[in-house]
């Protein structure tokens, strides 16, 4: 399997793929013609939002030269068939949404189990980035879970990597939420014993045979600091 887990695939003014760091080259060069696309839900009973967002992303996929033999959206509404349409794909993705309710949704169609075998392609996108991990960092993002005390910032995911993926690291370094600096009095509390992977649009982790690199800009939060790993359009072995 070889793994493209982004913040955000696109440049968020013109939807395009992104081409820095080699991304859409590389991108294209795993794909087969006329493949197969299995696109996972971020939350299954979001029927619009899913199907707006799926076809965003295959409209910009095409418009990337990236051909389609078919392209099916996985979510409560075929969640029974989840083996058959991994076996069947060849490229599946991940949306993005909310960590927490996607993470359940894996784990209610056991996903983890399902993928085991496959050997295709597979692209994250911000929270399906996250939820890839053995062990996933579910940052607090909706009013009111930084400050619950019930509120789980430790899930079980994938597998696919070892990585802590935090996604659109510029645009969330200097959030607010429930009072509260995100990444200073959040999330560097919880990087105590940890590593998490902070990269901006634009920058992505891929995954083959067991190697795991960054692409373009990176940050490293572990215990309590950070430090830049990789500038853009350079690299790092992770």
């Amino acid at each position: 399997m070889k793994c493209f887990l982004t913040s955000s695939p696109v440049i968020m003014s013109t939807g395009e793929i992104n081409p820095a760091n080699s991304f859409k080259d590389r991108l294209i060069s795993s794909l087969p013609e006329n493949c197969s696309c299995l696109f996972v839900c971020s939350d299954p009973s979001s029927f619009d939002m899913t199907d707006h967002f799926s076809a965003s992303v295959r409209k910009s996929l095409e418009e990337a030269g990236i051909s389609f033999g078919r392209f099916l959206i996985l979510d409560s509404r075929n969640a029974s068939n989840t083996a058959e349409l991994i076996t069947k794909a060849d490229f599946i993705i991940l949306a993005g949404g909310h960590v927490p309710t996607q993470n359940k949704f894996f784990s209610e169609i056991s996903l983890k189990e399902h993928m085991a075998l496959f050997k295709g392609t597979l692209m994250g996108i911000s929270a399906g980035s996250m939820n890839s991990a053995e062990v996933v960092y579910s940052q607090p993002e909706l009013e009111g879970e930084a400050s619950d005390p019930n509120y789980k910032r430790f899930l079980t995911g994938l597998g696919l990597t070892r990585t802590m993926i935090l996604p659109h690291y510029n645009d969330i370094k200097r959030h607010i939420l429930d009072g509260m600096r995100i990444i200073e009095d959040i999330t560097f509390p919880d990087s105590q014993g940890r590593k998490f992977l902070a990269i901006p649009d634009g920058s992505y982790l891929y995954i083959e045979n067991g190697k795991e690199t960054v692409f373009g800009e990176a940050y490293l939060i572990s215990d309590g600091k950070i430090s830049h790993i990789s500038s853009l359009s350079s690299m790092a072995e992770i």
